[in-house]
């Protein structure tokens, strides 16, 4: 059966793949970016976030069948927590209402294996309390004291644990909405060939991600999985950070579970 889904960050890495599978199974892809697709939002702004919403609405006549929240960036700079978690949270949030009125209703987001990297906890704390200019000045004082590299991974750490609180709760569950994240390891995409194209900042990310099974990933190699979560095959799968990284949390973390 025909799915309609809507895809953020379509226009590159692992938005771009995942909306090529998706319309290769047959499925109806609406697709968001800055650029070059059906959508053009600004997902760091509150005024590209409604836009979204309205022009979602719009297109598919208040119902979709699949959300994929796939926008992100990696800047040392403050708009990587206004797009990486408030970006994708009120993706969800203003798009939950067409979820509900869809069939066998799906929505995936994609993080980061980085999330179990050290983080800052006020840009955290002030994502998940919702509190957008908070996190914007606790991420920028992290950059003003050289820790810009925190903000990256605090935005998809607050991301993922939003996601771990929202996922169970009347909103989702109750309506019968799966919502999982999908943390990759590194991607071969364009946000990331400029480092791993310099040896040394290679050998760095290489240490901060070790993915001994089959090395660095490319987009494609994660849209099944993507597919899958958005799939009504997933009935059950909620609430999940699925580690999609070629083993580099069980390096990093070891056995622990929980």
């Amino acid at each position: 059966m025909s799915r309609t889904c809507l895809v953020t960050g379509a226009a590159s890495g692992i938005g771009e793949a995942t909306a090529a599978l998706l319309r290769r199974r047959g499925h109806t892809v609406i697709g968001a970016d800055l650029a070059d697709a059906d959508i053009r939002a600004d997902l760091s702004t509150a005024e590209g976030r409604a836009e979204l919403v309205a022009r979602a609405r719009e297109l598919t006549g208040g119902r979709l069948d699949a959300v994929v929240s796939c926008a992100g960036v990696a800047h040392f700079d403050p708009l990587t927590v206004r797009v990486n978690h408030f970006g994708a949270a009120a993706t969800l949030d203003g798009l939950r209402p067409l979820l509900v009125a869809g069939t066998d209703p799906r929505a995936v987001v994609v993080g980061s294996v980085d999330s179990v990297h050290p983080v800052d906890p006020a840009i955290v704390d002030a994502a998940l309390a919702g509190d957008e200019e908070a996190a914007v000045a606790a991420s920028r004082a992290a950059v003003d004291r050289g820790e810009g590299h925190l903000v990256y991974s605090s935005s998809k750490a607050a991301i993922s644990r939003w996601v771990r609180r929202a996922a169970p709760t009347g909103a989702w569950a109750g309506e019968g909405v799966p919502l999982n994240v999908v943390a990759p390891g590194v991607v071969v995409t364009p946000l990331t060939r400029r480092l791993l194209d310099d040896p040394e900042m290679r050998g760095l990310v290489e240490r901060s991600v070790p993915m001994p099974l089959h090395g660095h990933a490319r987009p494609e190699q994660i849209a099944p999985l993507i597919a899958w979560l958005a799939s009504p095959e997933n009935a059950l799968v909620t609430g999940q950070v699925v580690f999609a990284d070629g083993g580099a949390d069980a390096v990093l973390r070891g056995d622990r579970t929980w």
